[in-house]
């Protein structure tokens, strides 16, 4: 059986928070993506933090928060750990239109936590990890509740143990704004 000591919880307080009244959450994300040999996918609740920061004309910096669950896997030699289980905390700014409609870059630092510091033959050093992360995107719909970009995120241990190898996804992700 292989060790998952954290996903059992943490889904729990995924769908404890998902079942929260429909104010308190914004929006639902599953986000898909490789990188450095390693396959993930997430699945994140994103809370806005409402404020309008630097609006001019048609544009604003808005802000949101992103909570995730995500899952990895990783060939691996026989003895070795072939998956993970992460969970994140991220602040996220996007410039986007004021009308919430189309294009969008975004950028965030957040901090994750790995069941394992060690996945195949990647040794990632702490089970603390910061994530950073850029993306772009398109928001549609009436409403502009659907959200579809690509983004690039790094995780690393910022140093603070060796080794600190660090690893990189490239992500699809579509949101959906409730």
């Amino acid at each position: 059986m292989k060790n998952s000591s954290l996903a059992n919880p943490v889904a729990a307080m995924m769908l404890a928070l998902a079942g929260a009244p429909a104010a308190a959450v914004d929006s639902m994300a599953l986000e898909v993506g490789s990188g450095d040999s390693t396959h993930m996918v997430r699945v994140a609740l994103q809370w806005d933090m409402k404020e309008r920061w630097l609006e001019s004309g048609e544009w604003h910096l808005g802000s949101y928060w992103d909570a995730g669950l995500g899952y990895w896997r990783r060939d691996a030699a026989a003895g070795q750990n072939d998956d993970a289980t992460e969970i994140g905390l991220t602040p996220v700014v996007r410039f986007q239109r004021n009308s919430l409609r189309g294009v969008y870059v975004e950028g965030g630092l957040g901090v994750h936590l790995l069941s394992r510091s060690r996945i195949g033959d990647k040794r990632l050093g702490t089970l603390v990890q910061f994530g950073s992360g850029v993306g772009v995107g398109m928001r549609f719909g009436d409403r502009g509740q659907y959200d579809l970009s690509y983004r690039y995120q790094h995780l690393s241990n910022a140093g603070i143990q060796r080794p600190n190898n660090g690893i990189n996804f490239n992500q699809i992700r579509y949101r959906y704004q409730f």
